[in-house]
């Protein structure tokens, strides 16, 4: 398990400079470092030039708003990204147009929620690392890649596949993925996904998994145009078919 020296630094996006030392300061208590970026311009040259861990992006920002930010970021990295909104009305967007952010956080907010959404990131990146290196044994090597139809998941690389094209997931699109290849035809309930999907046993409503599979189900039919794999059984949930 990594120590708080081994992670790259934090990045916080925030015009608010009260805010974002607020969180750098958090975020320091508890042994991180961090840069604040202030203006939504700066940011992508940034993230291209910079080793980061986590990236904290404000929704409203100067020159460049944080989705479009987000969007662009998820053209060419993984990063976790937690969103920061100040407004209610910004979350359908956030999570229901595949923007690509793992989570978010309504304003106002405690410094030690932020911090605490954080470590819980990075100990899932943690606990899938030593996950992915046990399975480097070559008794296991065979099961590493989840392959049905079109699709290949595999689950050391984090990477998936649809009709020979890499195709972006974040962290909870991939393990709503993973959930599913490996029983495919069975019935997946919203709790079973969630419990799954966030193993910091945080509560997420069915709507949050909802949007996520939405953003799950657009980006694989991107590429399969032919066929539609995921099916919602109303109701119930999802499954793979």
């Amino acid at each position: 398990m990594s120590t708080l020296m081994d992670y790259k630094p934090i990045l916080i996006v925030e015009d608010e400079q009260k805010i974002a030392q607020l969180i750098a300061d958090f975020l320091q208590a508890d042994g991180f470092s961090s840069h604040i970026i202030n203006d939504g311009a700066d940011v992508i040259d940034y993230v291209k030039s910079h080793e980061l861990s986590f990236i904290l992006l404000d929704v409203m920002l100067p020159n460049k708003d944080g989705l479009t930010i987000c969007k662009e970021i998820r053209q060419f990295s993984e990063i976790p990204i937690l969103m920061l909104t100040a407004r209610i009305d910004e979350i359908d967007r956030l999570m229901g147009l595949g923007f690509g952010a793992d989570d978010y956080v309504c304003k106002p907010f405690s410094g030690r929620e932020v911090v605490a959404r954080v470590k819980a990131v990075l100990k899932r990146v943690d606990s899938q690392s030593i996950a992915h290196s046990d399975l480097a044994s070559s008794e296991r090597e065979d099961n590493s890649v989840l392959v049905y139809k079109s699709i290949s998941l595999n689950q050391d690389k984090f990477e998936c596949i649809a009709s020979d094209v890499k195709i972006i997931l974040t962290p909870v699109e991939f393990r709503l993925l993973q959930a599913l290849l490996r029983k495919p035809g069975h019935v997946f309930t919203r709790e079973t996904l969630m419990n799954h999907s966030y193993e910091d046993s945080r509560i997420v409503s069915n709507r949050t998994i909802d949007s996520h599979m939405k953003n799950l189900r657009s980006k694989i039919a991107a590429e399969l145009t032919s066929e539609e794999l995921i099916h919602t059984i109303y109701g119930v949930g999802y499954k793979i078919e």
